[in-house]
């Protein structure tokens, strides 16, 4: 069998890296269509995954929608020579390759309020594969699976933390140190929306420095840290979640990272447009599993970061209650794979569940209020 695979961004490319892997051993013929976006091509070529670059995007929304001609052409190209018999992707890109090589399309996605790009793509899928937690029914070929879309890479199954990385970073065996993620808000789903402004990083930086060195992983990479006690996160990004797994707090206006912190037990907040009564099924479900605060307001942020920083329960809860819900999440890697064999009829592919026969998708804990603070049940 003959697979094309999207990766558009490097979540994408962690999501199918060990896919691609199991796919060739099994046989298959795999080509991933990359595109060169942040550190994209970077992690394709470390993980030694057989690619081809449909064309380059920086991180800013002109850019994306410039260069949407070229992209196409080159897909339709590169589809057209590859002749799959099946795509797996998560938009409009992967979805669209149709048209050139007939192929099914299975799409994963996990962000419900990503409306026009879905009434793009979905028309053209076989199939859409959501979480559990995923709050819209899609309609016929509409399936779920027990955790996210970050289980392909961080399910105990197929990652294995490395608490070296503290070395290479310079940080002590027990050195606290906070990781502050930045969104750049240049992807389409991202129009209209905001996260923390220059003056609300000066802050909340400041705040942090207090209790922990604090590192700084910035999407757009234009952050200004001159006179802030902080540094730029300086790792490859293939290590990135090693990092993660050994910080002591992780605040964030992004989304996939907050995810990864709590799939790895390591205390998350996040902030950003988003959070709110339609926010996203996802980080929903990971509040009231106890792993991630979604709060809307910065003075939001500064009490939360007070309180998880100032109880030195704070990571042992973490971890417990982590440990838990992964437990109860699929190795998603094992279940994509099983797709592939099994496309032509996924309700007998074991991991896999029609969105109306879907799974409870948490496991129930006091929920935090809009401002950090735990509510009683």
């Amino acid at each position: 069998m003959r697979v094309l695979v999207f990766a558009n961004t490097p979540a994408h490319v962690h999501v199918y890296k060990h896919v691609v892997r199991r796919l060739q051993r099994g046989g298959h013929d795999v080509l991933v269509a990359g595109r060169d976006y942040s550190v994209t091509a970077s992690l394709l070529s470390y993980y030694d995954l057989p690619y081809e670059l449909y064309g380059y995007c920086d991180t800013s929304k002109g850019s994306l929608f410039s260069n949407l001609p070229r992209h196409y052409f080159n897909i339709a190209r590169l589809s057209r020579r590859f002749r799959p018999d099946l795509v797996f992707g998560m938009g409009s890109y992967s979805a669209h390759s149709r048209f050139f090589s007939g192929a099914p399309v299975i799409l994963l996605r996990d962000s419900e309020p990503d409306g026009l790009d879905y009434r793009l793509s979905r028309p053209f899928a076989e199939a859409v594969l959501t979480p559990a937690s995923f709050r819209k029914d899609l309609g016929d070929g509409h399936y779920v699976f027990s955790g996210f879309k970050e289980s392909a890479y961080l399910h105990p199954d197929v990652f294995s933390p490395d608490p070296g990385v503290r070395d290479r970073l310079g940080l002590g065996p027990r050195e606290p140190f906070a990781v502050v993620r930045l969104n750049a808000f240049g992807s389409h789903h991202d129009v209209g929306e905001r996260g923390f402004d220059a003056a609300e990083r000066r802050r909340l930086i400041e705040r942090l420095a207090r209790d922990a060195t604090v590192l700084v992983s910035d999407e757009a990479g234009d952050a200004d840290l001159r006179g802030l006690p902080a540094r730029p996160l300086d790792v490859h990004p293939a290590r990135y979640h090693h990092v993660l797994d050994q910080a002591t707090l992780v605040v964030a206006d992004t989304q996939t990272t907050v995810t990864e912190a709590a799939l790895l037990g390591t205390p998350a907040i996040r902030s950003n447009s988003f959070v709110g009564e339609d926010d996203m099924g996802n980080f929903v479900a990971l509040e009231e599993a106890g792993l991630v605060r979604n709060v809307p307001t910065f003075e939001g942020v500064l009490a939360t970061v007070d309180e998880l920083l100032g109880d030195p329960g704070t990571a042992r809860s973490w971890e417990r209650r982590s440990d838990a819900f992964v437990e109860g999440t699929v190795n998603l890697t094992e279940v994509l794979v099983r797709v592939a064999a099994g496309h032509d009829d996924l309700n007998a592919v074991s991991g896999l569940a029609p969105w109306a026969e879907r799974p409870p998708a948490t496991t129930a804990a006091p929920r935090p209020t809009a401002d950090g603070e735990l509510l009683a049940e």
